[in-house]
């Protein structure tokens, strides 16, 4: 589930945005007043939105979302004559007074774009580590020589084991290095 994190200067805004959220059956992680109480409590979250207003009591908006990790979304919520002021381009923003079927399609898309991120992440292939490429490069050493296989079949063989047996290809390794 995608957290959501809600930072306005003044906590009665903030509560009624988390309120709106939380009607419309989102889950709202935490509430705010500052940026660097959001920094904080997306620190526990794998990833998320952010709701803010332009000006926060320690920090502008932007600031805020320069200090966000990649896969955080933010969402800017303004007055008109601030919005003309912002950079839009990249920025995800909704006047104010708000109307509250915008604030939700808006953060329902986030929510979206959130999930195919995390999809992404999991599905990107892991790079390994250059001790991990070793034990790989040991392992396919004592095949080809106990085994007289050349490099391909060992690695082949490497790749077969840890697909059998439901394991990756480095705990495949170590096993052949422990027999």
């Amino acid at each position: 589930m995608t957290g959501i994190v809600v930072v306005f200067p003044r906590m009665e805004d903030a509560k009624e945005i988390r309120n709106l959220l939380v009607r419309s059956g989102f889950s709202v992680y935490a509430v705010c007043t500052t940026g660097a109480q959001a920094v904080n409590s997306i620190e526990e979250l794998s990833d998320g939105i952010v709701i803010s207003g332009y000006r926060l009591a320690d920090m502008m908006y932007l600031e805020l979302k320069e200090c966000l990790p990649d896969h955080f979304a933010f969402l800017l919520l303004a007055g008109r004559q601030h919005l003309a002021e912002c950079d839009t381009e990249n920025l995800t923003c909704l006047p104010m007074p708000l109307k509250v079927h915008e604030l939700v399609e808006t953060v329902h898309t986030l929510e979206r774009q959130c999930e195919r991120k995390r999809r992404k992440r999991r599905e990107a292939p892991r790079v390994k580590t250059p001790e991990e490429l070793a034990l790989i490069v040991q392992a396919k050493e004592i095949l080809m020589k106990e085994r007289s296989m050349t490099e391909m079949q060992a690695h082949k063989y490497l790749q077969k084991c840890s697909m059998d047996s439901g394991r990756n290809i480095i705990e495949s390794a170590q096993m052949i290095l422990m027999l």
